[in-house]
């Protein structure tokens, strides 16, 4: 099982979900690993400051915020984001992960003069978007490669907090069943179906 399969793996168990409910096709060590697995459900994770878990919360919701539909902090995404670097991310993915967050705090403090959690949506998006034009021309953003590919080690934070973001809220019962549709027909395999421009995605496109 690589990292990739073991992420789909984490959300299913964070958010409770059934892997039926999802829609998703899992390999057969991912079943062996879920139905071995202790209930990560109730895994204490105390890994960010009160400081670092008001940020991480705030990032994720600048990234997928509440409108009509529920947002990050709806789905519990902070909780699994603290959970996938405190748990999963190695030493030096962490380091990463870990240093990207404190320059953020602090590029909040020095422009602005307030915690990056205090700061106006529109503010923090513009920070956001910074960090995406600086990152821009990481393999990470190759098209579709998020997607699909196995985790890339040297993803920069935005990355890693983007992905960790869409991931922990895909796999949530909120994200794969108010969000995402689920699919009628799980055995008709349909290698080109096509959306209307307002159509949400399948909930069994996860994998």
């Amino acid at each position: 099982m690589n990292r990739r399969e073991f992420l789909q793996c984490a959300g299913v168990m964070i958010s409770g979900m059934s892997v039926t409910q999802l829609g998703m096709a899992l390999s057969p060590e991912q079943e062996i690993y879920l139905a071995n697995a202790p209930d990560y459900t109730a895994s204490n994770v105390d890994y960010f400051s009160p400081e670092q878990r008001r940020v991480v919360a705030a990032i994720a919701e600048t990234i997928i915020p509440r409108t009509d539909t529920p947002g990050a902090i709806d789905a519990g995404v902070p909780r699994y984001i603290e959970l996938m670097v405190s748990d999963w991310l190695t030493d030096a993915e962490r380091s990463v992960f870990d240093t990207g967050l404190a320059e953020l705090m602090q590029d909040a403090q020095s422009q602005h003069g307030q915690a990056f959690d205090a700061l106006e949506a529109k503010q923090q998006l513009k920070m956001l978007e910074a960090l995406e034009d600086e990152s821009g021309d990481h393999t990470w953003y190759d098209l579709g490669g998020a997607a699909m590919r196995d985790f890339v080690p040297d993803a920069p934070f935005i990355c890693q907090i983007k992905e960790f973001t869409i991931w922990g809220f895909f796999t949530s019962e909120l994200g794969s069943t108010q969000v995402l549709r689920n699919d009628p027909m799980p055995m008709e395999f349909v290698p080109d179906l096509p959306l209307d421009k307002d159509d949400s995605s399948w909930a069994g496109g996860l994998i």
